[in-house]
């Protein structure tokens, strides 16, 4: 446990130097007239990622958490299962948004992870599974007017209905 934190500290700190690096190529700040460039928002997640990297290399260094005292296996069966699954949902998720849009995988990822994995109610897991994509919709694509990926014409009714919402 004790590496295995530390190492995914470490590759988690190049990945966010690497994505602040990489979301410069926009613009960073704001510009007058159109809000926060293209790369604000990849930025300061990625500052916000490096920041709690560092925090858990220090919690790491002074020993403060239990992963940084224990010497046991960083995974055992269930957490190797685990993670399969887990993995395994978002790879399909990730699939699945060229087929059934953003919106429509979002959906079908949290009621996956909810149901099957967390074993919470049917009411619950339905109604998160709903509410969420368009609530993300109504923020994406009306408050801050970035398109997602909408998947195969199959799809396109559902748009049309929020759309009129929307506009």
């Amino acid at each position: 446990m004790r590496k295995g934190e530390i190492s995914l500290a470490g590759l988690l700190t190049l990945l966010s130097l690497y994505l602040m690096w990489k979301s410069t190529e926009l613009p960073v700040g704001y510009i007058r007239g159109e809000g926060p460039g293209g790369g604000a928002w990849p930025f300061w997640l990625s500052v916000i990622m490096l920041l709690s990297c560092i925090a858990i290399a220090v919690n790491w260094w002074r020993g403060t958490s239990p992963p940084s005292r224990s010497e046991e296996a960083m995974l055992d069966s269930y957490g190797w299962r685990t993670l399969l699954l887990v993995g395994g949902g978002v790879a399909v998720f990730v699939a699945l948004i060229n087929i059934v849009s953003m919106y429509g995988a979002i959906a079908i990822f949290l009621f996956y992870y909810m149901r099957l994995l967390g074993r919470h109610s049917l009411l619950l897991t339905s109604t998160i599974a709903l509410v969420t994509p368009v609530a993300m919709f109504f923020f994406f694509e009306g408050a801050m007017q970035i398109p997602m990926p909408q998947g195969m014409a199959f799809t396109q009714p559902v748009f049309d209905v929020l759309y009129d919402i929307l506009y």
